[in-house]
Protein backbone atom coordinates (compact mmCIF):
# COMPACT_ATOMS: atom_id res chain seq x y z
CA UNK A 1 0.00 0.00 0.00
CA UNK A 2 2.82 2.42 0.84
CA UNK A 3 4.02 1.80 -2.78
CA UNK A 4 1.17 2.03 -4.49
CA UNK A 5 0.72 6.02 -2.50
CA UNK A 6 3.89 6.68 -3.94
CA UNK A 7 3.56 5.92 -6.95
CA UNK A 8 0.49 7.89 -7.02
CA UNK A 9 2.15 11.07 -5.52
CA UNK A 10 4.84 10.45 -8.55
CA UNK A 11 2.14 10.42 -10.86
CA UNK A 12 0.64 13.35 -9.70
CA UNK A 13 3.95 15.19 -9.46
CA UNK A 14 4.78 14.67 -13.14
CA UNK A 15 0.96 15.06 -14.56
CA UNK A 16 1.60 18.87 -12.50
CA UNK A 17 4.89 19.23 -14.15
CA UNK A 18 2.75 19.24 -17.70
CA UNK A 19 1.50 22.37 -19.14
CA UNK A 20 2.57 24.70 -21.73
CA UNK A 21 4.83 22.25 -23.17
CA UNK A 22 2.06 19.80 -23.38
CA UNK A 23 -0.58 21.67 -24.47
CA UNK A 24 1.55 23.05 -27.59
CA UNK A 25 3.22 19.85 -28.49
CA UNK A 26 -0.22 18.62 -29.18
CA UNK A 27 -1.85 21.83 -30.27
CA UNK A 28 0.50 20.94 -32.95
CA UNK A 29 -0.90 17.79 -34.17
CA UNK A 30 -3.71 19.45 -35.49
CA UNK A 31 -6.55 18.47 -37.84
CA UNK A 32 -4.47 20.25 -41.04
CA UNK A 33 -1.34 18.36 -39.56
CA UNK A 34 -3.53 14.76 -39.68
CA UNK A 35 -4.28 15.61 -42.81
CA UNK A 36 -0.33 15.68 -43.57
CA UNK A 37 0.47 13.41 -42.17
CA UNK A 38 -2.57 10.98 -43.47
CA UNK A 39 -1.47 12.32 -46.80
CA UNK A 40 2.44 10.81 -46.03
CA UNK A 41 1.25 7.68 -45.04
CA UNK A 42 -0.88 7.45 -47.99
CA UNK A 43 1.15 8.35 -50.39
CA UNK A 44 4.11 6.48 -49.37
CA UNK A 45 3.58 4.14 -47.63
CA UNK A 46 6.14 3.62 -43.52
CA UNK A 47 8.52 5.33 -46.08
CA UNK A 48 8.64 8.83 -44.35
CA UNK A 49 8.09 7.11 -40.72
CA UNK A 50 11.75 8.43 -40.02
CA UNK A 51 10.51 11.90 -40.12
CA UNK A 52 9.10 11.39 -36.73
CA UNK A 53 12.00 10.26 -35.16
CA UNK A 54 14.22 12.57 -36.90
CA UNK A 55 12.41 16.23 -36.24
CA UNK A 56 11.46 15.03 -32.60
CA UNK A 57 14.72 16.52 -30.74
CA UNK A 58 14.98 19.45 -33.60
CA UNK A 59 11.50 20.54 -32.64
CA UNK A 60 12.17 20.04 -28.94
CA UNK A 61 15.37 22.33 -28.98
CA UNK A 62 13.86 25.34 -30.37
CA UNK A 63 10.51 25.03 -28.29
CA UNK A 64 12.89 24.32 -25.44
CA UNK A 65 14.54 27.92 -26.73
CA UNK A 66 11.58 29.71 -26.38
CA UNK A 67 10.06 28.15 -23.01
CA UNK A 68 13.65 29.24 -21.90
CA UNK A 69 13.39 32.68 -23.31
CA UNK A 70 9.38 33.49 -21.84
CA UNK A 71 10.58 31.68 -18.27
CA UNK A 72 13.72 34.13 -17.71
CA UNK A 73 12.70 37.65 -19.62
CA UNK A 74 9.09 37.11 -18.44
CA UNK A 75 7.42 38.12 -21.83
CA UNK A 76 6.59 36.87 -25.03
CA UNK A 77 8.74 36.53 -27.60
CA UNK A 78 7.16 39.31 -29.14
CA UNK A 79 7.91 41.66 -26.89
CA UNK A 80 11.22 40.85 -26.51
CA UNK A 81 11.75 41.27 -30.30
CA UNK A 82 10.27 44.05 -30.19
CA UNK A 83 12.96 45.37 -27.41
CA UNK A 84 15.90 44.06 -29.25
CA UNK A 85 15.42 43.90 -32.52
CA UNK A 86 14.71 46.16 -35.45
CA UNK A 87 10.56 47.18 -35.46
CA UNK A 88 10.54 46.07 -39.01
CA UNK A 89 12.07 43.04 -39.02
CA UNK A 90 8.99 42.16 -36.18
CA UNK A 91 6.60 43.87 -38.80
CA UNK A 92 7.59 41.57 -41.34
CA UNK A 93 7.10 38.65 -38.84
CA UNK A 94 3.78 39.36 -38.17
CA UNK A 95 3.05 40.29 -41.55
CA UNK A 96 3.24 36.52 -42.84
CA UNK A 97 2.78 34.63 -39.52
CA UNK A 98 -1.51 36.34 -39.76
CA UNK A 99 -2.28 34.97 -43.04
CA UNK A 100 -0.82 31.65 -42.06
CA UNK A 101 -2.54 31.32 -38.53
CA UNK A 102 -5.61 32.84 -40.10
CA UNK A 103 -5.65 30.19 -43.28
CA UNK A 104 -4.46 27.78 -40.37
CA UNK A 105 -7.67 28.36 -38.38
CA UNK A 106 -9.71 27.93 -41.59
CA UNK A 107 -8.74 24.88 -42.28
CA UNK A 108 -8.99 23.21 -38.72
CA UNK A 109 -12.90 24.49 -38.83
CA UNK A 110 -13.36 22.88 -41.91
CA UNK A 111 -12.23 19.81 -41.03
CA UNK A 112 -14.13 19.53 -38.07
CA UNK A 113 -17.10 20.18 -39.46
CA UNK A 114 -16.43 17.70 -42.57
CA UNK A 115 -15.72 14.81 -39.63
CA UNK A 116 -18.44 15.73 -37.68
CA UNK A 117 -20.78 15.64 -40.48
CA UNK A 118 -19.61 12.25 -41.59
CA UNK A 119 -20.19 10.90 -37.96
CA UNK A 120 -24.14 12.70 -38.20
CA UNK A 121 -24.92 13.26 -41.45
CA UNK A 122 -28.41 15.07 -40.95
CA UNK A 123 -27.00 18.01 -39.77
CA UNK A 124 -24.58 20.30 -43.03
CA UNK A 125 -20.87 20.86 -42.65
CA UNK A 126 -21.09 24.93 -42.13
CA UNK A 127 -23.71 24.14 -39.48
CA UNK A 128 -21.06 21.95 -37.42
CA UNK A 129 -18.17 24.60 -38.15
CA UNK A 130 -20.34 27.81 -37.21
CA UNK A 131 -21.42 25.39 -33.81
CA UNK A 132 -17.84 24.55 -33.48
CA UNK A 133 -16.50 28.70 -33.68
CA UNK A 134 -19.11 29.74 -31.60
CA UNK A 135 -18.43 27.39 -28.82
CA UNK A 136 -14.88 27.92 -29.08
CA UNK A 137 -15.16 31.93 -28.41
CA UNK A 138 -17.67 30.81 -25.45
CA UNK A 139 -15.04 29.31 -23.73
CA UNK A 140 -12.05 31.81 -24.96
CA UNK A 141 -14.03 34.85 -23.56
CA UNK A 142 -15.49 33.14 -20.49
CA UNK A 143 -13.41 31.11 -18.29
CA UNK A 144 -10.05 32.17 -17.15
CA UNK A 145 -6.80 30.55 -18.23
CA UNK A 146 -6.14 28.24 -15.64
CA UNK A 147 -9.42 26.30 -16.20
CA UNK A 148 -8.73 26.72 -20.29
CA UNK A 149 -5.45 25.56 -19.34
CA UNK A 150 -6.96 22.44 -17.73
CA UNK A 151 -8.91 21.73 -20.40
CA UNK A 152 -6.78 21.88 -23.04
CA UNK A 153 -4.91 19.40 -20.61
CA UNK A 154 -7.79 16.94 -21.06
CA UNK A 155 -8.38 17.44 -24.49
CA UNK A 156 -4.51 15.54 -24.95
CA UNK A 157 -5.92 12.47 -24.08
CA UNK A 158 -7.72 12.56 -27.34
CA UNK A 159 -4.35 11.91 -28.99
CA UNK A 160 -4.08 8.45 -27.31
CA UNK A 161 -6.63 7.66 -30.00
CA UNK A 162 -4.09 7.79 -32.75
CA UNK A 163 -1.82 5.73 -30.58
CA UNK A 164 -4.40 3.04 -30.16
CA UNK A 165 -5.98 2.76 -34.27
CA UNK A 166 -2.43 1.12 -35.35
CA UNK A 167 -2.42 -1.66 -32.71
CA UNK A 168 -6.15 -2.92 -34.07
CA UNK A 169 -4.92 -3.70 -37.03
CA UNK A 170 -2.37 -6.61 -38.24
CA UNK A 171 1.24 -4.49 -38.82
CA UNK A 172 4.61 -5.95 -40.22
CA UNK A 173 6.94 -4.70 -37.43
CA UNK A 174 9.99 -5.50 -38.31
CA UNK A 175 9.22 -3.30 -41.32
CA UNK A 176 7.90 -0.81 -39.08
CA UNK A 177 11.41 -0.79 -36.87
CA UNK A 178 13.37 -0.54 -40.05
CA UNK A 179 11.77 2.77 -42.09
CA UNK A 180 11.68 4.23 -38.49
CA UNK A 181 15.51 4.16 -37.70
CA UNK A 182 16.94 4.21 -41.15
CA UNK A 183 15.74 7.31 -43.23
CA UNK A 184 14.07 5.92 -47.10
CA UNK A 185 14.52 8.90 -49.04
CA UNK A 186 13.25 9.24 -52.91
CA UNK A 187 14.73 12.21 -54.96
CA UNK A 188 11.25 13.39 -56.88
CA UNK A 189 9.73 15.94 -56.30
CA UNK A 190 6.56 14.53 -54.59
CA UNK A 191 8.44 12.86 -51.92
CA UNK A 192 10.29 15.88 -51.23
CA UNK A 193 7.48 17.73 -50.83
CA UNK A 194 5.84 15.64 -48.77
CA UNK A 195 8.77 15.86 -46.23
CA UNK A 196 8.92 19.41 -46.39
CA UNK A 197 5.16 19.64 -45.31
CA UNK A 198 5.98 17.04 -42.67
CA UNK A 199 8.80 19.37 -41.55
CA UNK A 200 6.59 22.47 -41.80
CA UNK A 201 4.07 21.31 -39.68
CA UNK A 202 5.56 20.05 -37.04
CA UNK A 203 8.06 23.00 -36.59
CA UNK A 204 5.83 25.88 -37.06
CA UNK A 205 6.43 29.46 -35.64
CA UNK A 206 2.85 30.32 -33.88
CA UNK A 207 4.00 27.64 -31.54
CA UNK A 208 7.49 29.52 -30.79
CA UNK A 209 5.69 32.47 -29.79
CA UNK A 210 2.31 30.58 -28.10
CA UNK A 211 5.45 28.59 -25.76
CA UNK A 212 7.22 31.87 -24.83
CA UNK A 213 3.92 33.49 -24.08
CA UNK A 214 2.88 30.55 -21.84
CA UNK A 215 5.84 30.04 -19.93
CA UNK A 216 5.84 34.04 -19.18
CA UNK A 217 2.37 33.78 -18.02
CA UNK A 218 3.12 31.23 -15.53
CA UNK A 219 5.46 33.79 -14.19
CA UNK A 220 3.27 36.10 -13.91
CA UNK A 221 0.14 33.23 -12.24
CA UNK A 222 3.21 32.74 -9.09
CA UNK A 223 1.77 33.97 -5.66
CA UNK A 224 5.28 35.12 -5.51
CA UNK A 225 7.70 36.51 -7.62
CA UNK A 226 10.54 33.33 -8.17
CA UNK A 227 14.02 33.82 -9.59
CA UNK A 228 14.59 31.30 -12.38
CA UNK A 229 16.79 28.34 -11.05
CA UNK A 230 17.59 24.89 -12.04
CA UNK A 231 14.65 23.25 -10.57
CA UNK A 232 12.11 25.59 -12.50
CA UNK A 233 14.70 24.86 -15.88
CA UNK A 234 14.52 21.13 -15.71
CA UNK A 235 10.53 21.21 -15.01
CA UNK A 236 10.38 23.51 -18.13
CA UNK A 237 12.45 21.03 -20.17
CA UNK A 238 10.94 18.00 -18.93
CA UNK A 239 7.38 19.54 -19.66
CA UNK A 240 8.58 20.08 -23.21
CA UNK A 241 10.13 17.27 -24.31
CA UNK A 242 7.21 15.15 -22.99
CA UNK A 243 4.82 17.45 -25.24
CA UNK A 244 7.41 17.19 -28.22
CA UNK A 245 7.82 13.19 -27.80
CA UNK A 246 4.12 12.93 -27.59
CA UNK A 247 3.19 15.01 -30.81
CA UNK A 248 5.58 13.44 -32.77
CA UNK A 249 4.39 9.80 -31.67
CA UNK A 250 0.79 10.74 -32.73
CA UNK A 251 2.52 11.45 -36.40
CA UNK A 252 4.24 8.35 -36.61
CA UNK A 253 1.23 6.51 -35.61
CA UNK A 254 -0.89 8.36 -37.83
CA UNK A 255 1.78 7.76 -40.92
CA UNK A 256 1.56 4.29 -39.65
CA UNK A 257 -2.55 3.32 -39.55
CA UNK A 258 -3.00 5.36 -43.07
CA UNK A 259 0.71 3.83 -44.68
CA UNK A 260 -0.40 0.28 -43.84
CA UNK A 261 -3.90 0.35 -44.06
CA UNK A 262 -4.47 2.65 -47.08
CA UNK A 263 -1.42 2.70 -48.78
CA UNK A 264 -1.71 -1.43 -49.67
CA UNK A 265 -4.91 -0.90 -50.15
CA UNK A 266 -4.01 1.18 -53.23
CA UNK A 267 -5.40 4.30 -51.79
CA UNK A 268 -2.63 6.91 -52.47
CA UNK A 269 -4.47 11.02 -52.20
CA UNK A 270 -5.98 12.31 -49.32
CA UNK A 271 -6.92 15.79 -48.92
CA UNK A 272 -9.13 15.66 -46.04
CA UNK A 273 -9.17 14.05 -42.68
CA UNK A 274 -12.54 13.12 -43.26
CA UNK A 275 -11.62 11.68 -46.56
CA UNK A 276 -8.69 9.71 -44.44
CA UNK A 277 -11.44 8.22 -42.06
CA UNK A 278 -13.86 7.27 -44.45
CA UNK A 279 -11.27 5.48 -46.71
CA UNK A 280 -10.62 3.26 -43.23
CA UNK A 281 -14.16 2.77 -42.57
CA UNK A 282 -14.47 -0.25 -45.11
CA UNK A 283 -10.64 -1.18 -44.50
CA UNK A 284 -10.17 -1.48 -40.90
CA UNK A 285 -13.52 -1.51 -39.86
CA UNK A 286 -16.18 1.62 -37.83
CA UNK A 287 -14.61 1.29 -34.40
CA UNK A 288 -11.36 2.47 -35.94
CA UNK A 289 -12.76 5.08 -38.36
CA UNK A 290 -15.01 6.71 -35.51
CA UNK A 291 -11.70 6.80 -33.26
CA UNK A 292 -9.52 8.37 -36.41
CA UNK A 293 -12.60 10.41 -36.68
CA UNK A 294 -13.40 11.87 -32.71
CA UNK A 295 -9.19 12.20 -32.11
CA UNK A 296 -9.87 14.74 -35.11
CA UNK A 297 -12.49 16.96 -33.18
CA UNK A 298 -10.26 16.45 -29.81
CA UNK A 299 -7.74 18.24 -31.53
CA UNK A 300 -9.20 20.51 -33.31
CA UNK A 301 -10.50 22.19 -30.04
CA UNK A 302 -6.87 21.67 -28.66
CA UNK A 303 -5.29 23.56 -31.85
CA UNK A 304 -7.93 26.36 -32.65
CA UNK A 305 -7.95 28.53 -29.24
CA UNK A 306 -3.67 27.85 -29.47
CA UNK A 307 -3.46 29.54 -33.11
CA UNK A 308 -6.16 31.97 -32.34
CA UNK A 309 -4.49 33.18 -29.04
CA UNK A 310 -0.79 33.18 -30.18
CA UNK A 311 -1.95 35.51 -32.97
CA UNK A 312 -4.05 37.94 -30.78
CA UNK A 313 -0.65 37.65 -28.22
CA UNK A 314 1.44 38.98 -30.76
CA UNK A 315 -0.70 41.99 -31.59
CA UNK A 316 -1.28 42.39 -28.23
CA UNK A 317 2.45 42.51 -27.62
CA UNK A 318 3.35 44.76 -30.67
CA UNK A 319 0.89 47.21 -30.38
CA UNK A 320 0.88 47.67 -26.16
CA UNK A 321 -2.47 45.74 -25.25
CA UNK A 322 -3.67 44.56 -22.61
CA UNK A 323 -3.84 40.84 -22.52
CA UNK A 324 -4.18 37.63 -21.37
CA UNK A 325 -6.46 34.96 -21.20
CA UNK A 326 -6.71 35.62 -17.15
CA UNK A 327 -8.16 38.74 -18.38
CA UNK A 328 -12.18 39.18 -18.54
CA UNK A 329 -13.08 40.58 -21.85
CA UNK A 330 -13.97 44.48 -20.62
CA UNK A 331 -10.17 44.21 -19.22
CA UNK A 332 -8.58 43.33 -23.05
CA UNK A 333 -11.04 44.12 -25.25
CA UNK A 334 -8.55 44.48 -28.20
CA UNK A 335 -6.71 40.93 -27.39
CA UNK A 336 -10.44 39.41 -27.39
CA UNK A 337 -11.57 41.27 -30.27
CA UNK A 338 -8.52 40.00 -32.39
CA UNK A 339 -9.38 36.09 -31.31
CA UNK A 340 -12.80 37.16 -32.25
CA UNK A 341 -12.12 38.36 -35.77
CA UNK A 342 -9.09 35.51 -36.58
CA UNK A 343 -11.91 32.97 -35.45
CA UNK A 344 -14.62 34.43 -38.07
CA UNK A 345 -12.10 35.38 -40.68
CA UNK A 346 -11.04 32.12 -40.12
CA UNK A 347 -15.13 30.78 -40.73
CA UNK A 348 -15.23 32.44 -43.53
CA UNK A 349 -12.87 30.82 -45.77
CA UNK A 350 -15.35 28.05 -46.14
CA UNK A 351 -17.85 30.45 -47.77
CA UNK A 352 -15.33 32.12 -49.82
CA UNK A 353 -14.68 28.98 -51.75
CA UNK A 354 -10.95 28.67 -50.10
CA UNK A 355 -10.69 24.45 -49.77
CA UNK A 356 -8.79 23.19 -47.15
CA UNK A 357 -5.99 22.21 -49.33
CA UNK A 358 -5.51 25.61 -50.25
CA UNK A 359 -5.57 27.05 -46.97
CA UNK A 360 -3.08 24.36 -46.14
CA UNK A 361 -0.31 25.44 -49.24
CA UNK A 362 -0.49 29.34 -48.53
CA UNK A 363 0.14 28.05 -44.50
CA UNK A 364 3.00 26.41 -45.92
CA UNK A 365 4.45 28.84 -48.21
CA UNK A 366 4.23 32.05 -45.32
CA UNK A 367 5.31 29.42 -42.55
CA UNK A 368 8.18 28.07 -44.56
CA UNK A 369 9.47 31.66 -45.47
CA UNK A 370 9.28 32.67 -42.07
CA UNK A 371 10.45 29.58 -39.35
CA UNK A 372 13.96 30.14 -40.57
CA UNK A 373 14.49 34.01 -39.69
CA UNK A 374 12.43 33.19 -36.27
CA UNK A 375 14.81 30.30 -35.82
CA UNK A 376 18.20 32.55 -36.30
CA UNK A 377 16.75 34.68 -34.25
CA UNK A 378 15.97 32.52 -31.57
CA UNK A 379 19.22 31.15 -31.64
CA UNK A 380 20.72 34.93 -31.09
CA UNK A 381 18.58 35.85 -28.05
CA UNK A 382 18.89 32.45 -26.34
CA UNK A 383 23.12 32.77 -27.11
CA UNK A 384 22.64 37.00 -25.78
CA UNK A 385 23.45 37.13 -22.55
CA UNK A 386 22.22 40.53 -21.95
CA UNK A 387 19.04 39.01 -22.19
CA UNK A 388 19.26 35.10 -20.93
CA UNK A 389 21.94 36.49 -18.29
CA UNK A 390 23.48 33.24 -17.48
CA UNK A 391 20.63 31.12 -18.72
CA UNK A 392 22.01 31.08 -22.43
CA UNK A 393 21.67 27.90 -25.05
CA UNK A 394 23.80 25.08 -23.81
CA UNK A 395 26.26 23.41 -26.61
CA UNK A 396 23.85 20.54 -27.88
CA UNK A 397 21.30 23.14 -27.73
CA UNK A 398 23.00 25.03 -30.16
CA UNK A 399 23.86 22.04 -32.00
CA UNK A 400 20.16 20.91 -32.62
CA UNK A 401 19.21 24.51 -33.00
CA UNK A 402 21.86 25.33 -35.80
CA UNK A 403 21.05 21.67 -37.27
CA UNK A 404 17.05 22.82 -37.07
CA UNK A 405 18.16 26.12 -38.86
CA UNK A 406 19.76 24.46 -41.73
CA UNK A 407 16.94 21.83 -42.01
CA UNK A 408 14.39 24.49 -41.98
CA UNK A 409 16.06 26.84 -44.41
CA UNK A 410 16.84 23.74 -47.19
CA UNK A 411 12.99 23.05 -46.94
CA UNK A 412 11.94 27.08 -47.31
CA UNK A 413 14.18 27.11 -50.65
CA UNK A 414 12.62 23.32 -51.74
CA UNK A 415 9.23 24.44 -50.89
CA UNK A 416 9.44 27.82 -53.26
CA UNK A 417 11.27 25.65 -55.79
CA UNK A 418 8.29 23.56 -56.08
CA UNK A 419 5.92 26.39 -55.67
CA UNK A 420 7.39 27.92 -59.03
CA UNK A 421 7.59 24.80 -60.76
CA UNK A 422 4.53 22.76 -60.34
Amino acid sequence: MANLKRYVRRIKRFAGLLGPGLITGASDDDPSGIATYSQAGAQFGLATLWTALFSFPLMAAIQGMCARIGLVTSQGLTVTLKQNYSRPLLYVMLLFSFPAITLNIGADIQGMGAVAHMIYPAIPVFAYSIFFTAALMFVIIRFPYQKIAAILKWLCLSLLLYIIVPFMVHQDWPAVARHTVIPSIQFNKEFLSIVVGLLGTTISPYLFFWQATMEAEGIAHRKKKMMVDKKMLDDMKMDVNVGMLLSNMVMFFIILTTGSILYNAGIRQIDTVDQAAQALQPLAGRLTYLIFALGVLGTGLLAIPVLAGSQSYMLAETFGWVAGLDKTFTQAKSFYISIILSLLVGLSLDFLGISPIQALLYTAICYGLTAPVLIAIILHIGNNKKIMQENTNSTLSNVLGFTTLIVMTAAAVALIYFVITT
